[in-house]
């Protein structure tokens, strides 16, 4: 099979303006420009305006929400961009402690169709299941958080991990069946070790 060379011609100056004119008086560039600005307000600015968030916190403008009444974020909680927070609309809850760092593209939902009622499944009633984050968590990237689970302190839940249920405090999370390979603080002295003149 033989191959054909083709380089890449880059566009003018003039080139460039010219697409810059036509897309900005193209009505199907305003439609969507419209459609774009409607999603990051309801999917973002007004959810967020709803939520309960402490101080000190940094939150990617492009982080999405899902009924921000029933969010609760402490103080200096870092959340990555693209990752989500999808509250329920009644019961399922989500709180999130102080010192919380997500990673880029977490997802936390604390709810989930149920499947056993019949089709499509978009038409059955959703269950709820609230989510508790506990002080200096961190979560990474691409770790997505299911319903009715429960986030001891100091825990690190492993980029792409799927967790449902408790997960206890400091147990370091990895792989996507959310297995625990380790503790953090493990090797750390106690107070009396690390007084001077004890033994190391």
């Amino acid at each position: 099979m033989s191959e054909s060379k083709v380089q890449k011609r880059g566009k003018s100056r003039g080139q460039r303006f010219l697409r810059l004119i036509i897309s900005i008086f193209d009505p199907r560039a305003l439609a969507h420009g419209l459609q774009v600005l409607n999603y990051y307000n309801y999917s973002h600015a007004q959810e967020r305006r709803r939520a309960s968030i402490g101080a000190g916190c940094g939150i990617s403008p492009v982080a999405s929400f899902a009924n921000g009444h029933n969010i609760t974020i402490g103080d200096k909680v870092n959340i990555g961009a693209h990752s989500s927070l999808w509250a329920g609309p009644d019961q399922g809850k989500i709180t999130i402690g102080n010192h919380v760092l997500f990673a880029p593209s977490v997802m936390m939902t604390a709810t989930n169709y149920r499947f056993n009622d019949g089709s499509p499944v978009t038409e059955q009633a959703l269950k709820e299941g609230s989510i508790t984050v506990g002080n200096d968590v961190w979560i990474g990237y691409g770790a997505v958080i299911l319903p009715g689970t429960t986030i001891g302190d100091g825990a690190i839940i492993g980029a792409g991990a799927i967790v449902r249920g408790d997960v206890p405090a400091n147990a370091i999370i990895t792989s996507p069946e959310a297995q625990i390979i380790g503790t953090r603080f493990a090797r750390r002295p106690s107070p009396e070790a690390a007084k001077p003149g004890s033994d190391p």
